[in-house]
């Protein structure tokens, strides 16, 4: 297979950890140039230690925080070809009886108007160049609204979902993709805000961050006028309700 990530500038919101350390280092060694950002500057250089990545830190819910972000990692790159917004946090209060209101707040600023902020910051770039990828990285709550997901976070993902499909809709035109991406249970940090403990023979059974990352890094080495709107990974043991 042909190595189109070869050169290539990406940006990845949210490579501190999880799927978006793991993608981040694939990118890297396949020879894109990596730029990530997360609230965590200590995770962000776990993540780039041994590598040419560079990073800082970001606030996807502040608008200015997103701005400045993506105005220093343009001025390193150059441009910005592959977006990754990979930026995403849960509550262990997920029904409506036990979840306050400023929770509900909380994950539609940083799940839902985080992705629309990181979007709003590069596609007018993209649009002008006809050229570029967004990859929004939602879960499989934002195609199908589970308990285990909670009410705020599966509705926050999907507002995601239709973010992503009304705007590559908008901007297949002008040659820009955007690939909404639905991960089931992946072993990431965002399993600590389980209301029950997740168990480690649990963690070992479901996808591992490397899992998803190779599935990525194949939809993103694909021709310019290949479109993958959607992308659903789940481990075996999860149903697909």
């Amino acid at each position: 297979m042909n190595n189109r990530l070869s050169g290539k500038s990406v940006v990845i919101v949210g490579g501190g950890s999880g799927m978006g350390a793991s993608l981040a280092i694939a990118v890297a060694a396949a020879g894109s140039r990596v730029f990530i950002g997360g609230r965590r500057l200590s995770a962000l250089q776990q993540t780039a230690q041994g590598t040419d990545i560079a990073c800082l830190t970001i606030d996807v819910a502040c608008r200015q925080s997103t701005n400045d972000f993506f105005e220093a990692a343009t001025s390193r790159l150059g441009q910005i070809d592959i977006l990754v917004i990979a930026a995403g946090t849960n509550i262990k209060n997920r029904s409506m009886a036990e979840m306050a209101p400023q929770q509900w707040d909380q994950l539609m600023a940083i799940n839902a108007t985080g992705t629309y902020n990181c979007m709003h910051a590069v596609l007018p770039a993209m649009r002008q160049r006809r050229s570029g990828t967004i990859m929004s990285i939602s879960s499989i709550a934002g195609k199908r609204a589970i308990a285990l997901g909670g009410i705020a976070y599966s509705a926050s993902k999907f507002a995601a979902t239709a973010l992503g499909t009304c705007v590559s809709n908008e901007v297949a035109a002008d040659g820009v993709k955007i690939i909404n991406v639905y991960p089931g249970e992946v072993n990431t940090p965002i399993l600590e805000q389980r209301p029950t403990p997740v168990s480690q023979e649990h963690k070992e059974r479901i996808l591992q961050p490397d899992d998803v990352s190779e599935m990525l890094v194949a939809v993103l080495n694909l021709p310019d006028n290949v479109h993958v709107p959607e992308l659903v990974i789940k481990p075996l043991c999860q149903n697909w309700y």
